[in-house]
């Protein structure tokens, strides 16, 4: 037993020597930058970001996956630190996940789940003003979330390749209800009042906690929350309190960095830069790092990767 514990420990010290051999200089080079087939970080990039992470929260993002009745078994420790890095689906042990598996710009692994992602059709079903007032039909549903202006309907037109499919105004806190798109006549997305718009007048400045939680915190067809986060400014603190109130309520998440086509110049930082702060701060209250993705609605980075990464949390979902 003595032996076999000193080679698994050999092991993990080789692999995580691999794993942190090459210094990561930066996310997102320009070459890659506007083409989504080429990965934007390999998996020893990934790795080598998440030395040292905080383990505060026991939040796992994998709670939509937990088979009821399960017992865990015993993990090895190559298995918890693949774990920690990567959002890794049902069908897919840790330890045989390759660059290959992994959707470029992201840390999400594709696994068996992983079906037809293409968007043959959408319509607007319905604006509610409550959550219970919201379609009643038990399809599957993703929210999208995020501060005003964050550019959420873009990628709402963006995903389903249609202009104004989802309202989109250069005023903050247009969207004032929530607001239901049929996809393929089977699941939705839902576009949800933005947050932070500070420059909104008070009348239109909605109290996001009573109506926005509660659609969350009820909603059974919710398969997971797409938080919205701009990669053209630094981490937000809003956006970190939403993200640490999902992983609070156990609501599954996906952070989705908007504006990632916006390289700042001079002074300003750019987008890998404010994506890898924003990581850190998330890693100090989560166990494990929720899925994340890089996108732009201008020039569709992360489109089809976004979408393959829906279709494996639906596809789980409807089989559960």
């Amino acid at each position: 037993m003595h032996n076999e514990s000193l080679i698994q420990e050999n092991m993990l010290v080789t692999l995580r020597s691999r794993f942190f051999t090459l210094q990561v200089t930066s996310l997102l080079q320009a070459p890659q930058f506007i083409s989504p087939k080429n990965p934007l970080l390999s998996l020893s990039h990934k790795l080598q970001m998440f030395e040292t992470p905080k383990l505060n929260l026991h939040y796992c993002n994998h709670a939509s996956f937990a088979t009821k009745g399960s017992k865990p078994g015993p993990v090895s420790e190559t298995k918890k630190f693949i774990e920690k890095v990567l959002f890794v689906p049902p069908g897919v042990d840790p330890e045989e996940v390759t660059d290959d598996l992994i959707l470029p710009g992201s840390n999400i692994v594709l696994g068996p789940y992983a079906g037809d992602a293409k968007i043959k059709e959408v319509e607007f079903v319905k604006s509610s003003n409550r959550p219970k007032d919201c379609p009643k039909d038990d399809r599957p549903e993703f929210a999208m979330l995020g501060r005003s202006n964050v550019g959420k309907s873009s990628l709402i037109n963006a995903l389903v390749r249609k202009k104004e499919v989802a309202l989109t105004s250069k005023k903050p806190g247009k969207t004032q209800l929530i607001n239901h798109f049929l996809v393929n006549r089977s699941w939705y997305i839902v576009d949800l009042p933005g947050y932070g718009f500070a420059n909104a007048p008070e009348a239109a400045r909605m109290d996001w906690s009573a109506f926005t939680k509660g659609y969350f915190l009820n909603r059974e067809t919710l398969v997971s929350v797409l938080l919205l986060v701009d990669a053209s400014v630094p981490p937000q603190k809003i956006d970190l309190d939403c993200a640490n109130w999902l992983g609070r309520n156990n609501i599954p998440m996906t952070l989705v960095f908007t504006k990632c086509d916006k390289m700042k110049g001079g002074k300003a930082k750019r987008p890998d830069e404010n994506i890898r702060n924003f990581q850190q701060l998330i890693r100090e209250n989560y166990k494990r790092h929720p899925p994340w993705i890089m996108t732009s609605s201008m020039t569709g980075l992360g489109r089809d990767e976004l979408l393959l990464h829906l279709s494996q949390l639906r596809n789980y979902w409807n089989n559960e």
